[in-house]
């Protein structure tokens, strides 16, 4: 029996192209779930923070922060903004960059990891991403983060004891030491199998492409280390 494919993802829950990367990802993994050898599939969310230097409470709203933070003048940013919420729609997905409360992001990534703890990390991820830009929900304040948390399944206590105490934090620079490591300056990035990386918000085909062929030389691996092990009996 092959081993899964692993699928590690480095995002920010604060980027809206991770947010279209994985549902595009996602989009693929069903695809091919319908194949006769369907490939078995782990994935593993990592954390990546784009604007570490970000106050939790900005003042201003997304375009105010794009254009001081990129330098580009207002109306630019308003064309940008109106680029990826079109293709964002084309991924299922309604972007409110009107309603979005711009924040630092490294407790959401705290809360992330201690939703992994808890077998929650998928449903937390979705839940994060989807309260940032299409809810217009604050996802830097420890008591709003309780309160997303228990909609996944997460304990509150337990949930604002880890971060309240940082005990996550520790794992969060983890993967962002591992992210300089693989020289990953831009996210999403995909890692798959721990040799092969894709960079940004893929369209659901390339991901089929790669898993596909991965799952078939895997076959072929399995196949022949068979045969060995039946010409030495």
């Amino acid at each position: 029996m092959s081993e899964p494919i692993s699928i590690d993802i480095w995002s920010d829950i604060a980027c809206p192209w991770c947010y279209i990367g994985k549902r595009n990802l996602e989009t693929g993994l069903a695809a091919v779930a319908a194949d006769d050898d369907a490939p078995k599939v782990e994935v593993t969310f990592h954390s990546f923070e784009l604007s570490p230097d970000t106050p939790v409470d900005f003042d201003g709203d997304e375009i105010d922060f794009l254009a001081g933070h990129k330098g580009m003048p207002r109306e630019q940013v308003e064309g940008m903004l109106a680029n990826v919420t079109g293709i964002a729609k084309n991924a299922g997905l309604e972007y409110r960059f009107d309603l979005l409360k711009h924040t630092n992001t490294v407790k959401a990534h705290e809360l992330l990891h201690h939703a992994k703890a808890n077998d929650l990390q998928h449903a937390m991820e979705e839940r994060l991403m989807s309260a940032y830009f299409t809810e217009g929900k604050h996802v830097g304040r420890i008591d709003d983060l309780v309160e997303l948390a228990v909609e996944v399944g997460l304990d509150a206590d337990e949930a604002r004891a880890a971060l309240e105490s940082d005990r996550h934090l520790p794992a969060v620079r983890q993967d962002q030491a591992q992210a300089r490591a693989y020289g990953i300056q831009g996210v999403p990035f995909f890692v798959i199998d721990g040799q092969y990386g894709i960079s940004g918000a893929q369209p659901p085909e390339t991901f089929e492409n790669v898993l596909r062929d991965l799952w078939a030389k895997r076959g072929e691996t399995d196949a022949t280390q068979s045969e060995s092990e039946e010409a030495a009996v």
